[in-house]
């Protein structure tokens, strides 16, 4: 199986953060893959679906950020027969609304891959990350936990979108196609509002 992880923190206090664009990605391959609930534990919730005859989980840890590997490691207990791994994450250091696939590197500061991490004991596998824009240091915890503003969510929205598709093509075509085709891409121009 192929294992699609998004990153979010659980409760409707934060659906519309930036640091929820992960769950945003899972709705919309929920939605366009027609994916059936599987599992609903304290600790994820879980679809299924086929895409092009490959069977794909879609994963979203309820353990808040910090905690995600906790999710993947109860995940995993039952289903230890991953092909591949992509997990969906918001990026403080890319331009809003920019999308960066690659396999493999480092965390960079988001406790969200430091748990995978922490859980894989690798830092083997692909991420996507979806740009929030930047924040100062002293900002950021703010900043990755509040609502956009409108143009903001606007452009995350269409994001969200394009991740989507990024993860479809990664399913369907691999890796090297699915970054050609997504990285890179400027997203629409945000101003302040």
């Amino acid at each position: 199986m192929v294992l699609v992880l998004g990153l979010g923190n659980p409760g409707a206090d934060y659906a519309s953060t930036r640091h929820n664009v992960g769950w945003w990605v899972l709705e919309r391959l929920q939605e366009r893959w027609n994916a059936r609930l599987s599992e609903k534990t304290k600790v994820y919730r879980a679809w299924e679906c086929e895409v092009d005859g490959r069977p794909v989980g879609l994963l979203a840890p309820q353990t808040y950020m910090n905690r995600s590997g906790e999710a993947l490691d109860a995940w995993r207990a039952l289903h230890p027969d991953i092909e591949d791994l992509l997990v969906i994450a918001d990026d403080v250091y890319l331009p809003v609304g920019r999308l960066r696939l690659r396999s493999g590197g480092s965390a960079g500061g988001h406790r969200g891959l430091e748990s995978i991490e922490a859980a894989l004991q690798s830092r083997d596998y692909t991420r996507l990350r979806i740009g929030v824009g930047e924040a100062s240091s002293a900002e950021l915890k703010r900043h990755v936990l509040e609502t956009p503003s409108e143009k903001e969510a606007a452009v995350l929205e269409e994001a969200a979108l394009r991740a989507a598709d990024a993860v479809e093509c990664w399913v369907k075509e691999g890796l090297g196609p699915a970054m050609n085709r997504f990285n890179g891409q400027d997203p629409k121009e945000v101003s302040e509002s």
